[in-house]
């Protein structure tokens, strides 16, 4: 039997089994998405899928080693007064 994909290129999953591998509920990770605070995500044909290199990142990104330690400015959730000031619209 033939391979479809190299070796090396991504393996690609959909929001539902993105989900069960971050032990999220389907639609936090939707709203993640909405919020640009979620794992990096590809549109493609319609669908949105997530790189299992991704989800991991997104993991990484998100240790800590104490409840004082600030989250990184290009996770913080986007603020709709901050980006209003700055003169930008949605």
């Amino acid at each position: 039997m033939q391979q479809k994909t190299e070796p090396s290129w991504p393996q690609f999953v959909r929001t539902p089994q993105a989900a069960r591998l971050l032990d999220l509920s389907p639609r936090t990770l939707e709203k993640h998405r909405c919020e640009g605070t979620g794992p990096v995500y590809r549109k493609l044909g319609g669908r949105v899928v997530y790189s299992l290199d991704d989800l991991q990142a997104w993991v990484e990104a998100a240790a800590r080693k104490s409840t004082a330690q600030a989250m990184p400015k290009e996770s913080a959730p986007w603020n709709p007064v901050t980006v209003g000031a700055a003169g930008l619209s949605r």
